[in-house]
C-alpha cells in the first residue's frame, strides 16, 4: 500500500506534469494503433472478398488481367481430380459519365453456384425470374455497390466499353454474404460480348475431388497452361494483392511510431523534473532506508503508470480516429490503393495490447534513464543544496553515442529484409540515439566555445550552459528529434515531389492527351477511332500508347506492359540506364526501376515475356523512372506488340498541334470527329500535373499531420526542460533578485540560453535531418517502392520553420521559467543550507 502511494502520490501532486506526459504517450498510441487498425480493415475486407470469389475453391487459375484462353477450362474441368470449376471473366468497367470504376464478375451460374456459392445468393428472390440470370443486360450488385450507385432493383447503370455505353438492368441484390466490396456480377457470356473478352477468360476456381493431392495437381497442370498463366492456392492472389500497398502500410506505421517515440523522449524530460523537483524527498527515502534498487524500482514504476494511462485512453481514442478516418477518407487515407473496397473496423486484440505494450514501454524506457541517474547520486550530494545542476553527468562520455553512430552507418547501407527497408529504419533509429546520447557533449562544447561578451546576463547563461550541459540536453532531446525528422520528412517530401513534377514533364510532350477513359481496363479506342484522331485539322502527329496487364509472378502482383509508338526511345523514355550491349537482333524492352528490382532484370539481359499467350524473348534496352505504375511496367514498340498479337487498339494517345493551333478548339474536333467522343477524357500536359500533385499532396497529408504532432511533443519536452532547470536554480536567481535584477533582466537570461539551447538544438536536428533524408531518399524509398529519385532541398520552407522553432523555443524558455520571476525565487534562498 504504501508503495502505491508512493507512485500515485507524487504523480497526483504534479497534474501538469501528468497530463503532458499522458496525453504525449495517448498521441503516440492513438496514431499507430489507428493507422494499424485502418491497415487491417482493408486487408479483412480484401480477404473476404477473395473468400466470397474463390467460395469453396481449393485452387485459382489466372493469369493477364485481358485474360487467357477458354480452351484451358474445357481441359481442367475434365480431369478426373477436379470435383468442379468455375470460370469467371472480371473487368473494371468505368462507369458512364464518371471517373470511377465499377468491378463485374462475369459467372457460369450453374458453376458458381457449386463452387461460390455466396457470390450468386441474392438478398431476396421473391418476385425474381431466374432467366435474369441469364439475361444478357442483366446485372447483379452487391450492397454496398447499390449503395453506392443509389439504385435499386429494375434501375439501370451505365458502363463504356470501347466507347461505347451500354445501359444494363439491376436485376437484384446480393447477400450480405457477398461481403462489403463493390462489384457486380452478370452471365459470363454476356461479360464476354459486352466487354469483348470472346473466348477469353481471367480465372477459373477448381474444386477438387476428395483425398487428390492438391500439390501434385499443380505440379502436373502448371506445365499445361499457357505461358503467364498460373494455378495457385487462392490465399496466393490475395497476398499478392496484399503486397502492393505493403510498403506504403508500413511507412505509415513507422510515421505513426515517430510521435510514441518522441512521447517517451518527453516523459524522459518530465521525469526528469520531477525528479529534480523531489531530490529532498527521494534522498529523505535513501535515509530511512530504501535501496538504490528499491528507488529506481519505485521511479520506473511511476513512468509505467504514466504508460498505462496514456495507452489505454490512446487506444480508446486510435478506435475513435480509426472509425472516423475509415468513413471520411477510406481505408487508404486518401491514396487510392483500395478503391472500390467498403473496409469497416475490426478490433484486433493482439494488436491492442501490442500498442498498450508499446506506450508503456516508451514511458518505461523515457524514465530509465533519470531514475537511474537519482539511485545512483551519492547520498551526500543529494541532500545538498545546489547539485541539481549536475544531473545526468554519466550521459557526458561520448563513447555510447559513437557507439550507436558507427552502427547505424553500418546498417545503411544492408539490404532489405522481406522487400522492406528494415535495415533503413534500423540505421535511422540508431543515428538518432547516436545523436541524442551525444547531446550533453556537443552542448558542454558549444558553451565552452562560446563568447560571453561584454553583457552581464550573457555571461551569466554561458556560464550556465557550461555548468549544467546534462540537464539541459534532456530537454533538447525532443526538440532534436523532431527538428531532424520534420527536416528529413521536408527534404524527402519535396525530393519526391519535384522529382515527380520533372518526370511528368519528360513524359509528357505533347500538346494534348485523348485517354479513352480514365480508369479501368474496358475502354479503349479501336483503328476507325484513331483514323479520325489524327484526320482532325490542326493536329500534326499522334502517338498512340496500348497498356495490358501481365503475371509474371503469381506471388506478385501483375505488371503492366505498355506498348507506345516510338521514335526516338532515348528522347521519349525518360531512362536511368542504358543497354550494356548491343540487343543482338531482339525486339528491345524497357523496364521501370520496379521490375529491374525485384525480378532483377537488368540492361542487356534477355528475357521472356508472356503476350496474347505465347511467350516472346526480348533484350532489355535500359532501366527507365515510372512513378505511375508501383506494380511495375515493361515497355516495347506499339508495331512489335501489333505483330505479336494482333491488336490494334489503344488507351492513349499523344497529340502534338500545329504552331497556333488552340488546344481547347482541337480538343472539341476531336470530340465531335469520333463517335461517343464525350467519353473521352482530353487533356492538357499542365492540368494532367496538376491533377498528379494534387493526389500526392493528399496521400503526404498524413505525413504533415505526424510531423506537426512530432514538433508540438518536441517543444513540449523542452518546455518541461526549462522549467525544470528553473526550479533547480531556484537559489540563484533568488540572490539575482536580492542584489537587484528585476524580473525582465532574469527573463532576458532566459531568452538567450533558451535561444543558445534551441540554435544548437536546430543546428544538429538540421544535420541529422540531412543525413536521414539521405537514408529515406536513397534507402527506404527506393527499397520499399523502388523509385529513385533527385534531391532536393526546400531551403526557404525550412528556414522559415526553424525560425519558427527557435521562437517558440524562446517563448517557451520564457514560460517554462515562470518560477523563477515570481516571488517564491526570494524566498528560495532560504533554502541554501
Amino acid at each position: 500500500m504504501l508503495s502505491i502511494l508512493l507512485i500515485v502520490q507524487p504523480l497526483w501532486q504534479n497534474k501538469g506534469r501528468l497530463l503532458l506526459s499522458v496525453g504525449a504517450i495517448t498521441i503516440g498510441v492513438a496514431l499507430g494503433y489507428a493507422v494499424q487498425l485502418i491497415n487491417r480493415a482493408a486487408i479483412d475486407e480484401m480477404a473476404r472478398a477473395s473468400a466470397t470469389l474463390s467460395g469453396e475453391a481449393e485452387l485459382t487459375v489466372r493469369g493477364p488481367r485481358a485474360g487467357f484462353d477458354e480452351a484451358v477450362y474445357a481441359r481442367l474441368a475434365a480431369r478426373p481430380e477436379v470435383l468442379d470449376a468455375s470460370p469467371a471473366v472480371e473487368v473494371e468497367a468505368r462507369l458512364a459519365g464518371r471517373d470511377e470504376t465499377l468491378r463485374v464478375i462475369g459467372l457460369d451460374v450453374f458453376r458458381a453456384a457449386a463452387v461460390q456459392p455466396a457470390l450468386v445468393a441474392r438478398e431476396s428472390e421473391e418476385d425474381e425470374d431466374p432467366l435474369d440470370m441469364l439475361r444478357p443486360d442483366a446485372v447483379f450488385l452487391s450492397p454496398a455497390a447499390a449503395q453506392w450507385l443509389r439504385v435499386a432493383r429494375d434501375d439501370r447503370i451505365r458502363l463504356q466499353a470501347g466507347l461505347r455505353v451500354m445501359e444494363l438492368r439491376v436485376a437484384g441484390t446480393l447477400s450480405e454474404g457477398a461481403g462489403r466490396g463493390r462489384f457486380a456480377w452478370m452471365d459470363i457470356g454476356a461479360a464476354q460480348r459486352l466487354f469483348d473478352r470472346i473466348g477469353a477468360i481471367t480465372r477459373i476456381d477448381l474444386d477438387l475431388v476428395a483425398g487428390a493431392d492438391a500439390k501434385r495437381f499443380v505440379e502436373q497442370v502448371a506445365s499445361e497452361l499457357p505461358p503467364g498463366v498460373f494455378i495457385e492456392r487462392p490465399e496466393t492472389a490475395l497476398q499478392a494483392n496484399a503486397r502492393l500497398t505493403r510498403a506504403y502500410r508500413v511507412n505509415l506505421n513507422v510515421l505513426a511510431l515517430v510521435a510514441l517515440f518522441t512521447g517517451g523522449l518527453l516523459v524522459f524530460s518530465t521525469q526528469a523534473l520531477s525528479i529534480v523537483r523531489r531530490r529532498s524527498q527521494l534522498a529523505l527515502l535513501r535515509v530511512i532506508g530504501v535501496t538504490r534498487r528499491a528507488l529506481a524500482l519505485l521511479l520506473v514504476a511511476e513512468g509505467a503508470t504514466v504508460g498505462l494511462l496514456g495507452s489505454a485512453l490512446g487506444v480508446l481514442l486510435g478506435i475513435a480516429l480509426a472509425g472516423a478516418v475509415l468513413r471520411l477518407y477510406g481505408a487508404d487515407l486518401g491514396a487510392e490503393y483500395f478503391r472500390g473496397w467498403e473496409a469497416t473496423l475490426s478490433l484486433d486484440a493482439p494488436f491492442l495490447f501490442l500498442f498498450l505494450g508499446f506506450g508503456i514501454a516508451a514511458a518505461v524506457l523515457g524514465t530509465l534513464a533519470p531514475a537511474l541517474d537519482a539511485a545512483r547520486m551519492p547520498l551526500a550530494r543529494a541532500l545538498r543544496a545546489g547539485q541539481e545542476l549536475r544531473a545526468f553527468e554519466r550521459l557526458k562520455p561520448a563513447w555510447p553515442g559513437l557507439l550507436f553512430l558507427v552502427a547505424g552507418a553500418a546498417l545503411a547501407a544492408q539490404r532489405p529484409v522481406g522487400e522492406l527497408p528494415v535495415a533503413g529504419y534500423s540505421a535511422i533509429a540508431l543515428l538518432l540515439i547516436g545523436t541524442l546520447l551525444l547531446m550533453p557533449r556537443v552542448t558542454a562544447a558549444v558553451a565552452q566555445v562560446l563568447p560571453t561578451g561584454r553583457s552581464a546576463w550573457l555571461r551569466l547563461s554561458i556560464a550556465h550552459l557550461r555548468q549544467a550541459a546534462g540537464q539541459l540536453s534532456v530537454g533538447l532531446a525532443a526538440l532534436v528529434a523532431s527538428v531532424s525528422l520534420a527536416v528529413a520528412m521536408a527534404i524527402m517530401v519535396a525530393s519526391f515531389r519535384d522529382s515527380l513534377d520533372a518526370w511528368l514533364q519528360r513524359i509528357l510532350p505533347a500538346d494534348l492527351y485523348v485517354r479513352a477513359a480514365p480508369s479501368g481496363d474496358t475502354a479503349y479506342l479501336d483503328e476507325a477511332a484513331q483514323r479520325r484522331i489524327a484526320a482532325v485539322p490542326g493536329i500534326r502527329k499522334v502517338e498512340f500508347l496500348r497498356s495490358q496487364h501481365i503475371l509474371l509472378d503469381p506471388a506478385r502482383p501483375r505488371v503492366t506492359l505498355i506498348a507506345r509508338d516510338l521514335e526516338d526511345p532515348l528522347r521519349q523514355i525518360p531512362l536511368v540506364r542504358g543497354a550494356a550491349q548491343a540487343a543482338r537482333g531482339l525486339p528491345a524492352a524497357w523496364v521501370s526501376e520496379h521490375v529491374c528490382d525485384v525480378f532483377g532484370w537488368q540492361p542487356g539481359d534477355e528475357v521472356w515475356l508472356p503476350i496474347a499467350g505465347q511467350r516472346h524473348r526480348f533484350a532489355v534496352a535500359g532501366v527507365w523512372r515510372d512513378y505511375a505504375r508501383q506494380n511495375g511496367a515493361v515497355l516495347i514498340e506499339r508495331s512489335v506488340y501489333v505483330r505479336l498479337t494482333g491488336d490494334r487498339r489503344a488507351n492513349d494517345a499523344g497529340v502534338w498541334l500545329h504552331p497556333e493551333v488552340a488546344p481547347a478548339a482541337v480538343a472539341e474536333r476531336i470530340r465531335a470527329a469520333v463517335p461517343a467522343g464525350e467519353q473521352l477524357e482530353i487533356a492538357q500536359p499542365a492540368e494532367i500535373r496538376a491533377w498528379s500533385l494534387r493526389i500526392f499532396d493528399r496521400t503526404f497529408a498524413v505525413t504533415y499531420a505526424l510531423e506537426a504532432v512530432a514538433i508540438a511533443i518536441g517543444l513540449a519536452g523542452l518546455s518541461a526542460s526549462f522549467a525544470a532547470n528553473a526550479f533547480a536554480r531556484r537559489q540563484e536567481f533568488g540572490m539575482l533578485r536580492h542584489i537587484g535584477a528585476g524580473r525582465r533582466e532574469i527573463a532576458a537570461m532566459l531568452a538567450c540560453e533558451g535561444l543558445i539551447v534551441s540554435t544548437i538544438a536546430a543546428l544538429v536536428g538540421l544535420v541529422l535531418g540531412w543525413v536521414v533524408s539521405l537514408l529515406l531518399v536513397h534507402v527506404v524509398n527506393r527499397q520499399s517502392f523502388h523509385w529513385s529519385m533527385e534531391m532536393h532541398y526546400p531551403i526557404g520552407g525550412i528556414a522559415a520553420f526553424l525560425f519558427c522553432v527557435l521562437v517558440l523555443a524562446v517563448a517557451t524558455a520564457v514560460v517554462g521559467g515562470r518560477y523563477a520571476l515570481s516571488g517564491e525565487a526570494v524566498r528560495a534562498v532560504r533554502e541554501d543550507w
